[in-house]
């Protein structure tokens, strides 16, 4: 989760790394006056404060309760322009901006054909970049120079300018509803994850249709492709068509290799392309092909064309593990995992100020997971808790449905037996709640609830017979996501057949 410090000021600081720190320290000594020498001052407390204490600061330092508020207002400036002026922070959006910042300063002194040479190179590299946004103010600039002055700069130059903005005109509206419908399909996979019902399916397609604007495919750029392959990765995800998820997500990353300059302009949709594709083949069960895609992605993540923020490194870490963790599961290797697990929960500490929550509940889920697998109930409980114990996670509602269904499970398995009831009425009531309780649910939660009253000498028929009513709903279009989050078949198979569900699943994936 990112963290919360309350106070903006503090929470930037925190997001300092040491040479950030020292340059900002040798840019503040640059500079006089008494009003700077409280600003550094209050600076050097605020580094070393491991939580947000304003008594100290006024105790400390020469500024008031009066004055606090304007010199941190004045920090904080001086920080992001200190950001600024790092070198490790300037990426091409930045630079271009800069640089019509300067043909801004240029057309005010009156150097009007400066101005516009400084335009035209601004504008070319915008293109190159596909920063659009940045290329539509240059022509806005560009207009305004011209309509104002007699430049004499090129014959015909109006009719190019109007030209060259009707183009990208048309190509930003484009871009924009379609980087809105992605949006807003992300946004419904957060919150209730796959569809659940024939009914929701037609109500995502039919959502997608009506936002879905009306293009030339040959005209579109890179921009307008990335948006174009994320929205259609999302509708299918939604909708459980996987096969379609691993086109648009081949076509997503295959759109990259074809423009690898533009990698380090958006380091972001590289990563994220590379694991939707992974994720894609985990859910289609190719397990060669992910082998191999996760290699490259490993190595891809060390190229120098990406740059290593706080923000990269984050998503570096997130998708590489998310990912080892599905090999594990999709090869039955479950067993000595731990540490895995444990670099997995130190980087989770370390990178815990930038962490969403949701993402690392998905992680603990996963870990939960393994651990299951490897008949370790114990540390599966452990992390499903942290998941069910959450009461501030509102995303993705099928998450924590079937955590709740997996705890149920490792209870049985533990032996914890004097908690069941309890917890079948919870979960029950809590997937009423949810509006989430399908038929693989309410088969498992009738079994387990029966499952006391049953002889022992009858106990395997009795996971025999489950498995054979659960089977059919396994390609079911919508009840097949219950197997997604728990391979409840081998489970079921393992208990009368004696054998670790390790063992079932590695048997599977060797045939």
């Amino acid at each position: 989760m990112l963290k919360d410090y309350s106070d903006p000021l503090f929470s930037l600081i925190k997001t300092l790394s040491a040479s950030e720190k020292r340059q900002f320290s040798l840019y503040a000594g640059r500079m006089g006056g008494k009003s700077e020498r409280k600003f550094e001052h209050l600076f050097k407390i605020l580094s070393k404060q491991k939580s947000y204490d304003e008594l100290e600061i006024l105790s400390k330092t020469s500024i008031t309760k009066q004055q606090l508020s304007n010199v941190k207002a004045h920090l904080y400036k001086q920080i992001l322009v200190s950001l600024r002026l790092n070198p490790s922070q300037q990426n091409i959006p930045l630079q271009l901006r800069e640089q019509l910042d300067f043909a801004y300063i240029l057309y005010r002194k009156g150097l009007y054909k400066q101005a516009l040479k400084l335009l035209d190179k601004t504008k070319i590299s915008a293109i190159e970049y596909e920063e659009k946004n940045i290329a539509f103010e240059v022509l806005d600039l560009e207009k305004i120079i011209e309509s104002q002055y007699i430049t004499r700069s090129l014959e015909h130059r109006a009719d190019d300018l109007v030209n060259q903005t009707e183009e990208l005109s048309v190509l930003n509206v484009i871009a924009g509803k379609l980087s809105n419908l992605s949006l807003q399909l992300y946004n419904i996979f957060l919150k209730m994850g796959y569809a659940r019902t024939e009914e929701e399916a037609q109500e995502i397609t039919s959502f997608f249709e009506e936002n879905l604007p009306v293009y030339n495919y040959k005209q579109l750029s890179f921009r307008e492709k990335l948006w174009l392959y994320q929205s259609y990765l999302w509708y299918s995800f939604i909708t459980q068509d996987f096969l379609s998820c691993y086109r648009y997500a081949s076509k997503w990353v295959d759109l990259f290799q074809q423009n690898p300059t533009l990698i380090k302009v958006h380091p972001v949709f590289y990563i994220k392309g590379n694991h939707y594709l992974l994720e894609a083949l985990f859910y289609l069960n190719s397990v060669s092909l992910f082998e191999r895609v996760l290699a490259d992605f490993e190595k891809n993540i060390q190229d120098k064309r990406i740059p290593k923020d706080e923000n990269i490194l984050v998503l570096s870490f997130m998708y590489l593990y998310f990912n080892k963790l599905n090999l594990r599961f999709m090869k039955g290797e479950f067993a000595n995992g731990d540490s895995l697990v444990n670099e997995i929960t130190r980087k989770i500490k370390l990178y815990q100020n930038s962490l969403d929550e949701h993402h690392i509940m998905v992680l603990y889920y996963k870990i939960a997971s393994l651990y299951f697998g490897d008949d370790n109930y114990e540390k599966c409980i452990e992390f499903l808790q942290k998941i069910i114990q959450n009461k501030s996670l509102e995303m993705r509602e099928d998450l924590m449905c079937f955590s709740r269904i997996l705890n149920l499970v490792a209870h049985y398995e533990a032996g914890l037996d004097y908690q069941l009831d309890k917890l079948i009425r919870s979960t029950y009531r809590f997937l009423i709640k949810m509006n989430d309780l399908h038929e693989v649910q309410k088969e498992m939660i009738k079994f387990l609830r029966h499952l006391p009253n049953v002889y022992p000498s009858d106990i395997k028929a009795e996971f025999k017979k489950l498995r054979d009513r659960l089977k059919v709903y396994e390609e079911h279009p919508f009840e097949r996501r219950a197997f997604l989050y728990l391979d409840i078949i081998s489970w079921l198979e393992s208990n009368f057949e004696n054998r670790p569900v390790a063992e079932i699943i590695k048997e599977k994936f060797n045939e």
